[in-house]
């Protein structure tokens, strides 16, 4: 139970960029969000409904992303998010520290393969 925590603190640190890397691939309303997240994580993720949307909502106050109602003639109206060119440079930055971040925790857990 321990490592499943830990493992869900880490993707939670990292939800921003990954929400935002959904989005990257067009636009999306939540369900959809958190059915491609779970996709993409091979069910190994399951991100909760509430955290998904205090993370959208975040991310429009930052200007990373944008919301618009869809014109649904079936069903619900959606909102629908956007990635904006702000949350692309965002996206860009996160991936690029987490990167480093992942570089530097290999070598002190010595799995890059090299001597420190």
């Amino acid at each position: 139970m321990a490592t499943r925590d830990a493992v869900s603190d880490l993707i939670r640190g990292n939800i921003d960029a990954i929400i935002l890397c959904t989005l990257k691939d067009g636009d999306s309303y939540g369900y959809e969000i958190l059915k491609d997240i779970a996709i993409a994580s091979q069910g190994e993720y399951e991100m909760k409904e509430p955290s998904l949307y205090t993370c959208l909502k975040r991310l429009e106050g930052q200007g990373n992303v944008e919301s618009y109602w869809g014109n649904e003639t079936q069903g619900a109206r959606r909102k629908y998010y956007r990635i904006t060119d702000a949350g692309i440079g965002e996206l860009a930055e996160a991936t690029e520290r987490w990167v480093r971040v992942r570089r530097i925790i290999d070598r002190l857990l010595k799995q890059d393969g090299g001597d420190r």
